[in-house]
């Protein structure tokens, strides 16, 4: 499935996509997202995908939601729409983060299953500061990586964070050199697409269970703390 704002392609059982707005660093707006969600729909259905990679194309993974129009309702149902659909697909989800990877596009990030990053990447959650609220189940996802105490120092201040940094703190799996992260992901894709399906489905579905068990609760407290600051 094609869309202007994302580049996807198949290559064995490896799906990739990456956002499309470079000019933008790949700033998330409603069209971007909605056809995010459909490809995730898509290729959790379609039994020829093993492995989905999640990448930005150009300078950065992406910038996080763009802010050139208030948010509105529609914003907020698709970006937690694909905050949802990423951690129940069944597949194997590899986010390869290079770049800016600021605010909704962190909280994609998580919500993905294997994380690698360039050793370039920065890092940000900048919502605090612009009075809006995070989303994509970041209370769950943040806090069962980094703990409560990191979670709150994040979200709250806001600081520009290294991807050694990122490492340290268990929200970045792998870290590597920028020239090396296109084949280091591959590689890892690949030996995720080796796994019997059914074998990697269950092995995601157990340990979301039990290490995102608040992420349902989370998505729902996330949209009424946006609705309440009036930016949903």
């Amino acid at each position: 499935m094609n869309h202007p704002d994302l580049l996807v392609s198949q290559a064995g059982a490896i799906l990739s996509v990456a956002l499309n707005r470079p000019d933008k660093l790949n700033a998330i707006h409603n069209g971007m997202a909605l056809g995010l969600l459909q490809v995730i729909d898509a290729a959790g259905a379609d039994d020829s995908v093993r492995v989905l990679l999640l990448r930005g194309a150009g300078r950065a993974f992406c910038a996080g939601r763009d802010l050139s129009a208030p948010p509105t309702e529609d914003d907020l149902v698709l970006v937690q729409g694909v905050a949802q659909a990423l951690v129940s697909c069944p597949k194997p989800v590899v986010a390869a983060v290079h770049g800016w990877t600021l605010g909704a596009g962190l909280e994609w990030m998580l919500d993905c299953d294997v994380v690698m990053a360039a050793d370039t990447a920065r890092f940000r959650l900048p919502e605090a500061s612009l009075g809006v609220f995070v989303t994509g189940g970041l209370a769950a996802t943040l806090a069962a990586s980094a703990g409560l105490m990191r979670a709150k120092s994040l979200m709250l201040l806001g600081d520009e964070f290294s991807a050694s940094q990122a490492q340290a703190w268990g929200l970045v799996g792998e870290v590597v050199n920028a020239d090396a992260l296109e084949a280091a992901a591959q590689r890892t894709c690949e030996r995720l697409a080796s796994l019997a399906p059914e074998v990697a489905a269950q092995f995601k579905k157990v340990l979301n269970e039990v290490g995102l068990s608040a992420f349902a609760q989370a998505i729902t407290l996330e949209n009424a703390a946006q609705r309440s600051l009036g930016s949903g």
